[in-house]
């Protein structure tokens, strides 16, 4: 899995935020608020990570379940989905 090329995830005060950059911000009209776990998802998606890597890297970064680490995995990857924001 990989986030499309002209989505960049950028730490504005204590926030982060993704913004579309290119042509994209012709099509996509926004930005998406993001909290420290989901920038770091997005980080590690950005360099093409599979669902394995995330949870195995969540699980090294977060004191987490296994269990808690996939779920949330799973629901920020439909909601990354929904936004379009995946190759």
């Amino acid at each position: 899995m990989k986030i499309k090329k002209d989505f960049i995830l950028r730490k504005v005060a204590d926030s982060y935020v993704v913004v579309p950059v290119g042509k994209l911000t012709l099509d996509f009209n926004g930005i998406i608020n993001l909290n420290e776990t989901g920038a770091f998802l997005f980080g590690l998606l950005q360099e093409g990570a599979e669902k394995e890597d995330l949870l195995r890297k969540m699980l090294e970064e977060y004191d987490v379940t296994p269990e808690k680490a996939a779920a949330d995995i799973d629901v920020f990857l439909k909601k990354a989905e929904e936004a379009d924001v995946l190759e």
